[in-house]
C-alpha cells in the first residue's frame, strides 16, 4: 500500500539532511567540484559588421576576490546541486573564495508542474521545430517527477540546505511556488530554516489573463515564501502609491507638504484616536506620507504576468516580469550585494540585479535557458561576466536510470549496439571500456550523467597507452553530452588516433520502447561524428594608424546527422533540408577572441540571431566582420559558434601580419 505524503515527509527530510551533510563533509575534506570557464563574455554585439578597439585589460587569472578584488558575475550551465557545491568550496582557478555565508539574497522559481512540456521551440527559416530536453535534462526531469511530489521534495530538500549554507546571517530567500506543492514546500522550509525564520507568505495575484470554461475556481495567484537566515536580515521598506480614491477621500486633510495629519483621525474616528499611545500634542503632525505611499503588504496585485508582446519578453515559457523581481531585490538587498538564482530560466533575476547595481550568480541545467540568458545579458549590455559550466560532471550529478540500474549496465548496452565487446571483470574492472573483436580498437563509453570533456579524451588516450599493456591502435570515445572544449581536445590529440562519436540522444527512448535485442536486429542505432565549423582564412591588413585590421568570415557549418538532435522523426526530416540548403542558419551565435591565449576564450565580438541592430533578419547572424586591433606580428584568433540546439564548435587560426 502506498504511503501518504505526510508519512513520507520524515523520510524525505532525513535523507535530504544526510545527502546535504555528505556534500558538506566532502567539501570540508578538500574534495572540490570546479567551475570551468567557457567564456569571459564582453557584452559587445555586432551593430555594423565592424568593431574597433582592443580587448580590455583583464588579467588571465581574472583577479576575482570578494575582498578588494574585481568581482565578476557568473552564468553557470549545469545542475544547481553541483553549482552550489562549487560555490561553497571556492574556485581557485578564477580566484573565487568560498561563498559560504556570503550571499545576501536568493530567489528561486523551481519548476512545480510534473506535467509541464519541457520542449523548446526552435524557429529556423521556414521551419518550426520542437526540441526535446537533452539527455542531461531528461535525467534531471525524470528524477524530479518519477514519484510525483515525493521525488520533487527529495530533489529540493538538499538544495535548500546548501542555499542556507550560502546565505549570510543577514540574507533572505524567496521561494516562488504555486498550488502544486506549496503546502509541502512550506513544511520543508520550516524544517530547514526554522519556523521562527518564516517572514511572509506573499501572494502574487494575477491580473485577468483571459477566461475559459472550467470546472473549478480560476487559479489566479502564485505564492512566494519569504524566509530569513536570522533575525539580522536586511529589509528595506517599500511603499505603494496611494490610489486615486484614497487621495480623493483624504484630500481635505493633507497639509501643505502633501501629508495626512492626525486631525483627520480625531475628527473621523475619535474612538480610535483616543486609544492611540503617545498622541502628538500638535494634531497637524504627519500621519501618512502620501507622496511615498503606504508600506507594501504581502498582497501583490498590481504586477501583470508577462505576455509575449511585452518588450521585456524573451520568449521563455516561465519568464517572470522584471517588476516582480525588482520589488524583491530592492526590499531584501542593497547596492553591491550578491544575489543568486539557482533555477535561472530566462535570467530575470540576474538582469534586474544588474540594473539595480547588485552582483549576481545564476545557473540552469537547461542549455536553451543558458543560451537565452547569455543573449539577454548582452542585449542589456551588462558588465563583463563569466559563462561557466561544471568542470567535470560527477557521478553524484543525477540518480541513474532506475530501469538500467547502474550506469555500468547502460555502458554494456551501448558497447553492444556499437558492435564492441565488454572486457571480462578480471581483465578490466572499469565496465565503461570494451573492444572491437578482431581489431586493436579500444572503445570507451562515457556516462549520460556528465559532460564529455577534454579530460575525458585525455583519459581515453591514456587508457589506449596503458590498458592491458597498451598497444592499442585506436581508441573511440562514445559520449552523450559534450563540453565546450571538446573540439579543442580532439584537435590537441589528433595524432593519438582518438575518435569521438555521439550516442543518439533518443537511445534511452528506443531502449524502453523496443528493447536491446530488437535494436540490435534492426541495426537502426547510428553513432555520428561531432558537428564542426569551417572558417575562411583570416585576412590581415594594416591601416593608417599602424593597427591590424582583421577580416573574419564563416565558410560553413556542418551538422553531420539530425540523429544527434533530440527531435521527433518528422522534425529530423525537415532539419535535414535546412542542413543541406542553409547550414549557417543553424548558428545561434558566434563570437571571436582576436587574441586567444590558449586558455580562456574572451568573447570580444559576437553576433546572434534576433540581433537586428546590424540587419533586418532575425533568423540569421551576419557571417563576416572586420576587427581593428593593435598590431602584432603573429596572433591566435579563436572563433566559436553555438548552434540553435546548444552544440558548440570552435576553430583556432594562427594569423601572421
Amino acid at each position: 500500500m502506498l504511503r501518504s505524503l505526510i508519512e513520507e515527509l520524515p523520510r524525505i527530510a532525513s535523507e535530504g539532511r544526510q545527502e546535504a551533510q555528505r556534500i558538506i563533509e566532502r567539501l570540508s575534506s578538500g574534495t572540490r567540484i570546479g567551475l570551468q570557464t567557457n567564456e569571459l563574455v564582453l557584452p559587445r554585439k555586432d551593430v555594423s559588421g565592424f568593431f574597433r578597439g582592443q580587448v580590455p585589460n583583464i588579467p588571465n587569472a581574472f583577479n576575482i576576490a570578494l575582498d578588494g578584488g574585481t568581482w565578476m558575475n557568473r552564468l553557470v550551465y549545469g545542475d544547481n546541486l553541483l553549482t552550489m557545491q562549487a560555490l561553497l568550496s571556492g574556485d581557485p582557478q578564477t580566484g573565487l573564495p568560498s561563498l559560504r555565508g556570503k550571499v545576501d539574497l536568493i530567489y528561486i522559481d523551481p519548476p512545480f508542474d510534473s506535467k509541464a512540456d519541457y520542449r523548446t521551440k526552435v524557429t529556423l527559416p521556414g521551419l518550426d521545430l520542437q526540441q526535446k530536453p537533452t539527455v542531461v535534462e531528461q535525467f534531471a526531469y525524470a528524477d524530479t517527477w518519477e514519484e510525483g511530489t515525493i521525488s520533487y521534495l527529495k530533489m529540493i530538500y538538499p538544495r535548500l540546505v546548501l542555499m542556507k549554507e550560502l546565505l549570510s546571517e543577514r540574507g533572505s530567500i524567496y521561494v516562488h511556488i504555486d498550488w502544486h506543492v506549496g503546502a509541502y514546500m512550506k513544511i520543508i522550509l520550516d524544517d530547514i530554516f526554522g519556523k521562527d525564520n518564516f517572514v511572509n507568505e506573499i501572494v502574487w495575484a494575477y491580473k485577468d489573463i483571459g477566461s475559459r470554461s472550467v470546472d473549478y475556481y480560476k487559479r489566479k495567484h502564485d505564492i512566494l515564501l519569504f524566509y530569513q537566515k536570522s533575525s539580522q536580515r536586511k529589509f528595506n521598506i517599500l511603499r505603494q502609491q496611494l490610489s486615486e480614491s484614497t487621495m480623493e477621500r483624504y484630500g481635505s486633510y493633507f497639509d501643505e507638504n502633501g501629508q495626512i495629519t492626525y486631525r483627520w483621525l480625531k475628527e473621523n474616528n475619535p474612538g480610535v484616536f483616543a486609544k492611540l499611545k503617545g498622541q502628538p500634542e500638535n494634531l497637524d503632525q504627519p500621519w501618512l506620507d502620501i507622496n511615498a505611499g503606504q508600506p507594501l503588504s504581502d498582497w501583490w496585485d498590481v504586477i501583470s504576468p508577462l505576455k509575449s508582446h511585452f518588450r521585456e519578453s524573451v520568449g521563455y515559457a516561465t519568464q517572470k516580469p522584471e517588476a516582480l523581481l525588482e520589488r524583491i531585490i530592492k526590499a531584501s538587498s542593497n547596492e553591491g550585494d550578491l544575489v543568486c538564482d539557482f533555477f535561472g530560466g530566462s535570467g530575470t533575476t540576474a538582469a534586474v540585479a544588474e540594473r539595480l547595481g547588485r552582483r549576481w550568480i545564476t545557473c540552469d541545467i537547461g542549455k536553451p535557458a543558458s543560451l537565452v540568458m547569455r543573449k539577454r545579458f548582452i542585449d542589456q549590455e551588462v558588465n563583463p561576466f563569466l559563462y561557466q559550466s561544471i568542470g567535470d560532471y560527477q557521478k553524484e550529478a543525477f540518480q541513474n536510470n532506475k530501469k538500467l540500474r547502474r550506469v555500468g549496465d547502460l555502458s554494456q548496452v551501448v558497447l553492444g549496439l556499437f558492435g564492441a565487446l565488454p572486457f571480462a571483470p578480471e581483465q578490466v574492472n572499469d565496465r565503461n571500456f570494451g573492444y572491437v573483436k578482431g581489431t586493436r580498437t579500444l572503445v570507451m563509453v562515457d556516462s549520460p550523467n556528465r559532460l564529455t570533456t577534454a579530460a575525458t579524451v585525455r583519459r581515453a588516450v591514456e587508457a589506449k597507452a596503458s590498458l592491458l599493456g597498451g598497444d592499442w591502435d585506436k581508441v573511440i570515445v562514445l559520449g552523450w553530452n559534450f563540453a565546450f572544449d571538446i573540439s579543442q581536445a580532439i584537435e590537441k590529440y589528433k595524432n593519438s588516433n582518438v575518435e569521438v562519436l555521439v550516442i543518439p540522444p533518443d537511445l534511452l527512448d528506443k531502449l524502453s520502447k523496443k528493447g536491446f535485442k530488437k535494436l540490435i536486429a534492426d541495426k537502426t542505432v547510428r553513432f555520428s561524428s561531432l558537428q564542426y565549423l569551417m572558417v575562411n582564412p583570416v585576412e590581415v591588413s594594416m591601416n593608417g594608424n599602424g593597427e591590424d585590421e582583421l577580416s573574419i568570415s564563416l565558410n560553413n557549418y556542418v551538422l553531420l546527422s539530425p540523429d544527434n538532435i533530440p527531435l521527433d522523426d518528422k522534425d529530423k526530416e525537415k532539419l535535414q533540408q535546412v542542413m543541406e540548403q542553409d547550414p549557417l542558419s543553424l548558428i545561434e551565435y558566434w563570437s571571436i577572441d582576436p587574441d586567444y591565449d590558449g586558455e580562456t576564450f574572451r568573447s570580444t565580438w559576437q553576433d546572434y540571431r534576433e540581433n537586428v541592430d546590424n540587419d533586418s533578419d532575425p533568423l540569421h547572424c551576419v557571417y563576416s566582420t572586420r576587427i581593428t586591433m593593435p598590431h602584432k606580428d603573429e596572433r591566435k584568433v579563436c572563433v566559436k559558434a553555438v548552434d540553435v540546439f546548444g552544440f558548440e564548435s570552435q576553430v583556432i587560426l594562427n594569423v601572421k601580419s
